[in-house]
């Protein structure tokens, strides 16, 4: 069962920072391997929503609840799809000078043995692919950080 903490100092506001997680809808404009979502229910405190995953000829649907607390949190549980379970975290830290603490943690199991042996193997690199486009993305949204 992959399991994943980290704190990342970015040069973004904890608002903008939390805006760019929170908005679920934007997630194929930017994360890979995510084709479609599809939102359920959307409010200001939570989403319900279906993402779905292609990766090497595999398609897959993860429906979530996304839990939010602006600007300080986003947490994600896991309703249904080929997972066991699902939790991500994301906290959201002013640094005191303009910047952002992100915490992030993420921990989940598939359901298939096959998946869940692609997943090991594979999971430092994808999780190192999706937080760069996160950080990508804040870029192109906010501006790229002074040098």
């Amino acid at each position: 069962m992959p399991r994943h903490e980290e704190t990342r100092h970015l040069p973004y506001s904890p608002e903008q920072m939390y805006d760019l997680v929170a908005d679920v809808a934007a997630y194929p404009q930017f994360l890979p391997w995510v084709s479609a979502m599809r939102l359920r229910s959307d409010s200001p405190t939570e989403t319900v929503a279906d993402m779905i995953v292609g990766f090497k000829g595999l398609r897959e649907t993860f429906t979530s609840r996304v839990r939010k607390v602006r600007p300080d949190s986003v947490h994600v549980d896991y309703v249904d799809g080929p997972l066991k379970h699902l939790s991500n975290d994301w906290h959201f830290r002013s640094d005191g000078a303009g910047g952002v603490l992100v915490d992030f943690t993420v921990d989940f199991a598939f359901k298939n043995r096959m998946f869940e042996m692609l997943a090991g193997q594979m999971f430092d690199k994808a999780l190192r692919k999706m937080i760069g486009a996160f950080e990508t993305r804040a870029a192109a949204l906010y501006g790229e950080p002074a040098a």
